[in-house]
Parts: structure tokens; C-alpha cells; sequence
């Protein structure tokens, strides 16, 4: 039985073969930011291949790149399939208590992860919020515990929230701090500078938690919808319409200089345009994969991906890839340095996405899946 077959064989009943590639995927595209295969793309001497590498760095402030969709991509998936693991654990005879224990410990774990890599990387104690862990662990268990109210709660929960940090940036009332949409004079970063407890601290507002729990629970929101009973094409015709809905109110916002759309702060408009674009991802991905069976063989590479999406993110956090890098880049030099310094370290980090890859499928392959 080959992996693809394996794949699809072992997937729970009702499973949605979607939510599955969009996890791997969206995973698979940070495995390959750790490889610097884009920065070394930036260097090209092409205004193609250099407009399509800046697609994969953040936009510097006032404004949407495609990577800035990365992130809530993440977020956004896991919350949609919440539904579907609890409905799991709940077949399997699991009481609501265990479930709830297993969610709050699991939060718990993505928090300490999240935290774990600051630490790692400062070499003392960073209590922030910004990198995807430490976000996902507020808004999963926020998410979780809003699951099973109705659709109508959740919505006007999310629109709350974000109508609160809206007016919360906007009338901050801090001399210095009271600036909603300049870098470094808003409300995220005066809290980034208290909790730090530096004069000027990361542009990355820690904040983002707050407003950035919508994509959760929109997750969420499409996950029971794809689990209900309607047909297909109304599953999809209902994806797309909150797609655009949530894409014309962000942009709206934007053009209309209402609030601009920055993700470094996560603002009000960014959230709206980027759920608006997650949303269409997924339905895009429905239709192609689960209604029109047309991408069932491909995407099992992204899938096995997916499988152990925390472990191999955390591995390449730690200095996972760099550490491959030093054992791949001496053989491109070997091989490839008639090609010029740029080619051989394009190869070199295309050799280290792949390697990232295999360690995926070989821990499919033998049904090793490190979860939390």
C-alpha cells in the first residue's frame, strides 16, 4: 500500500481531505521561510522572480503581502478542525471532561512551546504573544470553549472583540503611545515595552492575540459547516459568500481610511482581509480536493506534512534547518560553486526543505505522529 493509499484509507469517516492539505501546506511554506530560500530569492536579478520573492516576506507595515496570510492560514485551520477532533474523541468513547482536559492541556503545551522558543532564542524568560504558538494557545482554548455555542454567538463575538481593540488603538490615551497606526507609537507597543520592560521593544504587537482570535473562531465556524449535513455546493456558495463579505469589509476600511491594514498590529481591516482570504482558500481547496477529486493523488506530499505539523515547526524553530544546512552545504559547494555563490545556496536551501520533507513522511511511513 503506497502512502497516498495509506493516507486516504486512514482517514476518519467524514473526514475532509481539504482541511488536511491546507495544515500540511500551510506548514510546508514556513518549512521552506526556515531555509532562507526566500531571502536568497530576493537576490535575483529578475523583476519577476524579486516581485514574486517579496510575495514571501512580510509587508513592512501599511499594506497585504501573501506571506502576512501565512499565519492567520495556521490559525484559521486549526480552529476548523477542532470540530472534527472532538467529534473523534467523542466516537471513541471519551467523556466532555476529558475532551475539555485534553483541549486546556494541549493550550497549556502550546503556550510553553511558544514561550519555550523565546527563551531559546533571547537566553532568558520572554513572555510574549507573538510568534503562532503563543497566539494558538489563547485562541484555540477561546475557540474550543466557544464551539458549541451557536453561530450567531460566535460571529457577534469575533466582531466584538475586534470592534474593542479597535477603539482601544484608537484611544489609548498615552502621550507618545496615542498614535493608533504608527509603528512603535500605538497602544501594542507601549504593552510590548511594558512587558519587555525596554524604551522600544519588537513592532510585533503581542496584542495580536486579541484580535487575531477571530481567525480562530471562524475556523471553527467553517469546520462545523463542513462537517453538517447540506450539500456541497452550499457549503461552498456559504464559504465564499463570508469570504467576500469579509473581504469587502477589510478592504473597505483600508481604502476608505478608516483603519489601514497592517499585520505587524494585526488591525481591525487586516483581520477581515485576511480571514476574507483564508476562507476563499479553503473553499477553493474543498471544491478542488474533496468535490471535483482532482488534487486526491497530489496532496498527500503536503498532507504527510500536516500529519506532524507542531513537531516539525518546533524542529526548525530550534535551529533544526540550520543545523541540516551545515551538512548539505558543503556538498553544493562540492557540486554546484561553478554555478556562483547565490545558485549553490539556493540548492543548498532547497536541499534542507526537502530533507524537512522527508523527516515528515518517514514518521508517516511509520505511523510516528507527535501530537499534543
Amino acid at each position: 500500500m503506497n502512502v497516498h493509499t495509506q493516507i486516504m484509507s486512514s482517514a476518519a469517516p467524514g473526514r475532509v481531505t481539504s482541511v488536511d492539505f491546507f495544515r500540511g501546506f500551510t506548514m510546508f511554506l514556513l518549512a521552506g521561510e526556515s531555509t532562507h530560500l526566500y531571502a536568497h530569492l530576493m537576490s535575483i536579478d529578475s523583476n519577476v522572480v524579486q516581485f514574486i520573492a517579496n510575495q514571501f516576506h512580510h509587508h513592512e507595515w501599511h499594506g497585504l503581502h501573501f506571506w502576512d496570510l501565512v499565519q492567520p492560514f495556521f490559525m484559521f485551520i486549526v480552529g476548523v478542525a477542532i470540530p472534527f477532533a472532538v467529534a473523534n474523541r467523542l466516537k471513541k468513547g471519551e467523556s466532555n471532561r476529558t475532551v475539555t482536559l485534553h483541549a486546556v492541556k494541549r493550550a497549556f503545551l502550546l503556550l510553553f512551546f511558544g514561550w519555550a522558543l523565546y527563551f531559546i532564542d533571547a537566553g532568558h524568560l520572554v513572555f510574549r504573544f507573538q510568534n503562532v504558538l503563543a497566539q494558538l494557545s489563547v485562541t484555540y482554548i477561546v475557540a474550543f470553549f466557544l464551539m458549541n455555542k451557536s453561530f450567531k454567538f460566535q460571529l457577534i463575538f469575533t466582531l466584538v472583540i475586534l470592534l474593542l481593540i479597535d477603539l482601544a488603538y484608537r484611544f489609548f490615551p498615552v502621550e507618545g503611545f496615542n498614535n493608533p497606526w504608527v509603528n512603535f507609537e500605538n497602544l501594542g507597543a507601549w504593552v510590548n515595552n511594558k512587558i519587555e520592560g525596554v524604551d522600544k521593544a519588537s513592532t510585533w504587537a503581542t496584542l495580536n492575540v486579541v484580535s487575531t482570535t477571530a481567525h480562530t473562531v471562524w475556523g471553527v465556524l467553517c469546520g462545523k459547516l463542513l462537517m453538517s449535513s447540506k450539500p456541497a455546493k452550499e457549503k461552498i456558495r456559504i464559504l465564499v459568500i463570508a469570504a467576500v463579505a469579509a473581504l469587502i469589509a477589510g478592504y473597505s476600511l483600508d481604502l476608505l481610511n478608516i483603519t489601514p491594514i497592517i499585520k505587524k498590529i494585526a488591525t481591525v481591516s487586516f483581520v477581515f482581509a485576511s480571514g476574507g482570504w483564508t476562507i476563499l482558500a479553503l473553499a477553493f481547496c474543498y471544491w478542488l480536493i474533496d468535490v471535483k477529486k482532482l488534487f486526491t493523488k497530489g496532496s498527500w506530499f503536503f498532507i504527510v506534512v500536516g500529519m506532524n505539523s507542531i513537531f516539525i515547526y518546533l524542529f526548525f524553530e530550534v535551529g533544526g534547518a540550520r543545523f541540516i544546512s551545515r551538512m548539505i552545504d558543503p556538498f553544493s559547494k562540492l557540486l554546484f560553486s561553478w554555478a556562483g555563490e547565490m545558485t549553490t545556496a539556493i540548492i543548498t536551501s532547497i536541499g534542507v526543505w526537502a530533507f524537512l520533507w522527508y523527516m515528515c513522511y518517514w514518521l508517516y511511513k511509520n505511523k510516528l505522529f507527535i501530537k499534543i
